[in-house]
């Protein structure tokens, strides 16, 4: 529940990219519901939910109360398109959610819009789901892709999306020692069980492998029991996308060096059971086990183990095998990631809560249950964050992305929760009146110490705080002088004072020539230009030969006299030590051969017109290990700066796939981006 008593707590929603203000002011001026409502309202049931404030105007980030002169109008119009199917598809509002509030004797409508169930979306426009379901992407609303809306549809109708019988395969396209393992491991956890004596076939129908549908009377193998036991081949021809990985990457950083990996290359099955049992002795072969004793016999397993075995086993139980995005589950010094396509079927904080369960493959969660893997319906997610919470370590991160694909992401970073020197740290920094802080508010400030900053979105996602909450715990500690706040709105960053954040002055010197680029100081509607555009050919971005080649001069000419003062490593790119990566800034520096290899990288984006999603993967591999300046992005991807910032740039880092080399000073001409540490 969100409550507003003056103009001070609206403020406070500014950072939340859950919410959406509307003017609702009508031809008349006496109120009416706006038209770009409806795709707010299908976006946000879609999505994660959020607020409408109905009454309120918002320019340049900033908030102006306008009221509504008669809101039991627009609250009429409201109910009255939501009962209309052939406005949208369902009603997910009760009186409860709309609420008037009255500010400054003037009164808004406050529309909590929840996020929709499996069984209610897709909620779409008009009686035709197609072109009219919209989805939230950074603070806009953006239209589902044909191909999402189909994989909708299918979750909505389909309980379990293992269990359908698969037309023209056999036990002889299984992996018979896969199988075999398997069934020793079940006798050995239970010797007297009567399914130990059954044939193969037969222990395939008792555990969900085989199946016969007595409406149709076909029987056949499932795609439970194909994706468990079958062969990588075989299970490729019934899903094209079906794809698993292990990387085991050396340094905690997020270049793609692997030192152990375990990917689909034809030297093994391909099946699930036997990338769990590979996977899980690598992911736990380096933890260090107490010795403990319990009912007289040693225990060989901490928190830990069962934290990582639940994590492995989640990820490939609720996996979309239909989806574009591979497993992928990644182990470092510093953490395990756990990727899985497919978008959760509950809201994480649902999840993480435990209790409510929806499997998406619901056999093969029965089947790893039978091997003692994978907990009772609802607890898997509860029993990791208690595994890492035992151990004092930071919260694990849940949530899921939709670009470039559908996809959940679990995080368990190896990191205190409270370590020492940073404690230490922040004792000396603010006294005694540090410990006499909240919980949240002492684990904020930990943050801010060991990430440099913290964002709106990061107190939520380790506090668990509602939007409103976390706001109001981020102005009360710049109001206490704990955090200074940059960049203000919806972008805003935070951090300890005095923790001087670079700036691009501190990195390149103070010439003029990086003053922030004129068009930051246009007024916000400029960036309806940014968008508007998109609906053109991608060539419309392609900068003329004579203009790119202008470019290029002028920054050669901007940069040449500081090469020979800039200390640079061996691939040419400028060294600094107020960022944590190397920052590529100019292509004149580069010798041939790594000026080459981004080319390469960057040569789908030159030769010709690329989806969204593809120029997004494209720029997130140049960004990958380093930082990389927007004009330097530019030239490489042969695109207008303007345009690939409003179009991919601020939309990566407002989705936080790419960090900020300057977070301060955003829209800077100089501004440089790397990945972040979840990619």
């Amino acid at each position: 529940m969100i409550d507003l008593h003056s103009p001070a707590d609206l403020e406070l929603l500014r950072e939340s990219i859950d919410l959406e203000c509307k003017l609702a002011a009508g031809r008349e001026g006496q109120g009416a519901l706006p038209e770009d409502f409806w795709p707010t309202y299908s976006a946000l049931a879609n999505t994660n939910g959020g607020v409408v404030l109905l009454g309120v105007r918002e320019k340049k980030g900033q908030f102006f109360l306008e009221g509504i002169a008669n809101p039991a109008k627009v609250r009429k119009e409201l109910f009255d398109n939501l009962n209309n199917r052939q406005k949208v598809s369902t009603n997910l509002l009760s009186d409860a959610d709309v609420r008037e509030v009255a500010l400054e004797g003037r009164t808004l409508l406050l529309v909590e819009i929840p996020r929709a169930n499996r069984k209610q979306r897709p909620v779409h426009l008009t009686p035709n789901p197609f072109g009219h379901t919209y989805r939230r992407l950074n603070e806009g609303d953006r239209h589902v892709a044909d191909e999402d809306v189909k994989r909708m549809l299918a979750e909505q109708v389909e309980d379990s999306r293992d269990d359908r019988i698969l037309k023209g395969y056999h036990l002889d396209d299984l992996c018979s020692e896969t199988l075999r393992a398997y069934r020793q491991v079940f006798a050995n956890r239970d010797p007297a069980h009567p399914w130990n004596a059954l044939d193969d076939h037969e222990f395939l129908r008792q555990i969900g492998g085989w199946r016969r549908d007595r409406e149709t009377d076909t029987a056949g193998l499932t795609l439970a029991g194909l994706l468990m036991f079958g062969w990588m081949s075989t299970i490729q021809e019934a899903l094209p996308n079906y794809m698993l990985d292990y990387q085991e990457r050396p340094e905690a950083r997020t270049e793609l060096r692997w030192v152990d990996r375990v990917t689909l290359d034809g030297k093994w099955s391909g099946n699930l059971y036997d990338f769990y049992r590979k996977v899980y002795l690598k992911l736990t072969a380096d933890l260090k086990v107490p010795f403990k004793l319990e009912k007289g016999e040693r225990q060989d397993e901490t928190p830990v183990h069962v934290a990582l075995r639940e994590a492995l086993a989640n990820v490939l139980v609720h996996a979309d095998y239909s989806d574009r995005a591979s497993v992928l589950v990644v182990k470092r010094p510093d953490m395990f990631g756990f990727r899985n396509p497919g978008l959760m079927r509950v809201p994480p904080e649902v999840a993480i809560r435990g209790g409510e369960h929806d499997c998406r493959n619901r056999t093969l969660h029965k089947m790893f249950r039978f091997v003692g893997v994978g907990e009772q319906a609802g607890s898997g997610i509860p029993k990791i964050y208690a595994g890492w919470k035992d151990q004092h370590w930071r919260p694990p991160a849940l949530f899921e992305r939709s670009e470039p694909y559908n996809q959940t992401l679990l995080e368990l970073r190896m990191v205190d929760l409270w370590p020492e020197d940073v404690l230490q740290a922040l004792r000396l920094q603010f006294g005694p009146v540090f410990e006499q802080l909240s919980h949240d508010e002492r684990l904020t400030l930990a943050a801010a110490a060991s990430e440099r900053t913290i964002s709106h979105g990061r107190i939520m996602e380790m506090t668990g705080l509602h939007s409103v909450e976390a706001s109001r715990l981020l102005q009360a500690l710049v109001r206490g002088g704990y955090l200074e706040s940059h960049n203000p709105g919806r972008g805003a960053v935070y951090c300890l004072p005095g923790a001087g954040l670079p700036t691009p002055e501190d990195v390149f010197g103070g010439s003029a020539d990086y003053l922030p680029v004129s068009s930051e100081h246009l007024p916000d509607s400029s960036g309806h230009l940014g968008g508007s555009s998109g609906h053109l050919p991608d060539s419309s971005e392609h900068l003329p030969v004579s203009s790119e080649h202008s470019q290029a001069s002028s920054e050669h000419l901007a940069l040449s006299s500081e090469h020979s003062m800039a200390e640079r490593d061996e691939y040419g790119r400028r060294l600094s030590s107020h960022l944590d990566a190397p920052i590529l800034d100019s292509l004149a520096c580069l010798p041939h051969g790594y000026k080459a290899q981004m080319e390469a990288l960057a040569n789908a984006a030159r030769s010709g017109r690329l989806s969204q999603s593809a120029m997004r993967s494209v720029i997130l591999a140049l960004c990958e290990g380093q930082y990389v300046t927007g004009p330097s992005l530019a030239s490489l991807l042969q695109r207008s700066p303007d345009a690939l910032r409003q179009q991919h740039l601020k939309p990566l880092v407002v989705s936080g796939q790419l960090r900020l080399a300057f977070p301060t000073t955003p829209t800077h001409q100089r501004q440089a981006y790397r990945t972040t540490e979840s990619e």
